[in-house]
């Protein structure tokens, strides 16, 4: 049953669907029928110390504003196991995986993001499939033409699904604005390098180093140029970040568990 378990709880100043994995896989396949448009998210340690330091109302509000938000990290889930919260784990890349190989039979896809050989390998690899690409320049963020250029892409597309391969917070910021222009259908999923994962063009941790919560680890050793910052300088920030939610939620239940004591007085 789709709708089981599906709860909602507050980590780190995000509110996250407390889904399955299948769960949330039934529900984009839903979404990708309607006529209206949606988006989910998947937050990982990264996204989390990028909304932290930016404090931007619209990058906060594209999260908000998202159908589904869903935990894409062993790292927040055990913080989160660690403030006594259960907090399913559904990865992007294996939401996308199952996507394309079990859970979507056909239908009309768009791609934003990656170059012309990484098209023509997806399509390839899953023919079935009537794919559309758009290639949009870097520096999306602050960019509003190239913005723009994407969701009058994803408008005239009609696709079902639509899979942001641009990196955060671009991803969740244009599909933000494509929800208030109210012109686009279909699911809209901010998955990151989940496509590329599939292609070849990159390579995941093996599943011993994912479970052992290890994967940043091995992407690091993969693209150390690329990666090293994120992972070296700015994710640890994520550990004092808990800490601090952790204390003010102590505070928060404390006062009210005054309160509620004060009314048998």
């Amino acid at each position: 049953m789709i709708g089981e378990g599906a709860l909602r709880c507050e980590f780190l100043g995000m509110m996250f669907d407390r889904w399955s994995a299948a769960s949330v896989g039934a529900r984009v396949a839903d979404l990708a029928n309607g006529q209206s448009f949606s988006y989910v998210v998947t937050p990982n340690v990264d996204h989390i110390v990028q909304l932290f330091r930016s404090q931007d109302p619209a990058h906060i509000g594209s999260y908000e504003r998202a159908t589904l938000c869903v935990c894409d990290s062993r790292i927040l889930q055990r913080l989160a196991s660690w403030s006594g919260l259960d907090l399913p784990l559904v990865r992007g890349s294996d939401l996308t995986r199952d996507l394309l190989e079990d859970v979507l039979l056909s239908g009309k896809i768009a791609v934003v993001g990656g170059d012309a050989q990484f098209h023509h390998d997806i399509a390839k690899r899953y023919p079935r499939f009537a794919w559309q690409f758009h290639q949009p320049p870097m520096g999306v963020r602050h960019n509003a033409k190239a913005r723009t250029d994407i969701a009058e892409f994803v408008e005239a597309s009609g696709a079902d699904v639509i899979f942001f391969v641009i990196g955060a917070p671009q991803s969740e910021l244009v599909c933000s604005e494509i929800l208030e222009r109210g012109r686009a259908r279909g699911v809209a999923l901010c998955v990151g390098a989940s496509l590329a994962f599939l292609t070849g063009a990159k390579r995941r941790a093996p599943l011993w180093m994912q479970g052992a919560s290890l994967e940043w680890l091995f992407r690091l050793a993969t693209e150390p140029r690329r990666l090293w910052r994120r992972y070296l300088v700015d994710g640890p920030e994520i550990f004092l970040i808990w800490r601090r939610w952790q204390r003010d939620r102590s505070a928060r239940l404390t006062a009210a568990s005054g309160s509620s004591l004060s009314g048998y007085e």
